[in-house]
């Protein structure tokens, strides 16, 4: 039975197609998300409100692919590389990175969320319908919750990979680089991806 469908004013889909007893009254916590059908989307949380992501482009996923196995490669052996992991930021708020660096014990739990002091890196890969979203809540939120590091990246006109250091008095972001050929950068780790490597096959 479909219970509602609202959209997000910055072009997110809320939904909710559930049981009658769900979802419940009022704002929603992160609990609230373990018990959503396993539908294959990839839902969210902010402040008490669930937002459903538009289906990402194969440019989008491939890129996150790529990208978490070049990390990976170079990766201090007390860290780990995923992808598509929930973050709880706070009771009212859950955001799933595309790729996110993280505690090597915190990573051998297999867990289905990490908290904030678990993460050091996410990594947003900009979609049509996440603009708004990718580019200032999300950092925003990521630099409140103390995460040291985010990256955003493009891929409007070629790919641009936006790398972004916390500045912990302020808890916002300073961005580090814009890069349009790969990534190098020596922070979290020393770390130098060519563009080939996240790029995509094309014909």
């Amino acid at each position: 039975m479909t219970l509602g469908r609202t959209t997000h004013r910055k072009g997110l889909a809320m939904t909710a197609a559930l049981h009658d007893d769900y979802p419940p009254p009022g704002e929603w916590t992160a609990d609230d998300l373990d018990r959503l059908p396993d539908d294959g989307r990839r839902h969210e949380l902010l402040d008490g409100n669930p937002i459903m992501s538009p289906s990402p482009t194969r440019l989008h996923q491939s890129i996150a692919l790529m990208l978490g196995a070049a990390l990976q490669e170079t990766c201090p052996p007390d860290l780990d590389v995923t992808q598509g992991v929930e973050v709880r930021l706070s009771r009212t708020r859950a955001f799933i990175p595309d790729v996110l660096v993280t505690e090597l014990d915190s990573a051998s739990r297999n867990p289905s969320h990490y908290r904030p002091h678990e993460v050091m890196l996410v990594v947003e890969i900009v979609s049509e319908g996440s603009r708004s979203i990718d580019r200032v809540l999300k950092p925003a939120l990521y630099a409140e919750a103390d995460i040291p590091y985010f990256w955003r990246i493009e891929t409007e006109s070629g790919i641009v990979v936006h790398t972004h250091k916390l500045d912990p008095a302020k808890r916002v972001y300073v961005e580090q680089a814009r890069m349009t050929d790969g990534i190098l950068v020596p922070e979290p780790w020393e770390i130098d991806i060519p563009l080939s490597r996240i790029m995509p096959r094309s014909r």
